[in-house]
C-alpha cells in the first residue's frame, strides 16, 4: 500500500492537496463541493499500474467506504474502521512483474 499511495503522491500531489484542502474546507458539503477534484484524482491514478490494481482487487472495500462517506457527510469519522478495511486490502496488492 505504501507504494501505492508513494505513487499516487508522487505523480498527483496537486490533485490530492487540492481534494484535501477542499475536503477540510466544507465539512458539510464536501461530497458535493469537492467531487470535481476527487474525479481528478481518479483521472491521475488511473495512469499508474500499482493504483489500478489496488481499484480492481479492493474495489469491494473501497465502495463501503464511500457509500459510509455518502451516507455521513458531516460525521466522516465514522468511516474509519471501513477506511482501515480498505488499506489493508491495499498493504496486499502487488503489481505484477
Amino acid at each position: 500500500m505504501e507504494a501505492a499511495l508513494e505513487v499516487t503522491a508522487r505523480y498527483c500531489r496537486s490533485e490530492l492537496e487540492q481534494y484535501g484542502r477542499c475536503v477540510a474546507a466544507s465539512p458539510a458539503s464536501w461530497q458535493r463541493d469537492c467531487h470535481s477534484l476527487r474525479l481528478g484524482i481518479s483521472r491521475c491514478a488511473s495512469a499508474h499500474p500499482i493504483v489500478r490494481r489496488i481499484r480492481s482487487d479492493c474495489a469491494e472495500p473501497f465502495a463501503a467506504f464511500e457509500r459510509c462517506l455518502q451516507e455521513n457527510e458531516a460525521a466522516v469519522g465514522k468511516c474509519s474502521e471501513l477506511v482501515a478495511a480498505f488499506l489493508r486490502c491495499a498493504e496486499q496488492v502487488k503489481v505484477a512483474a
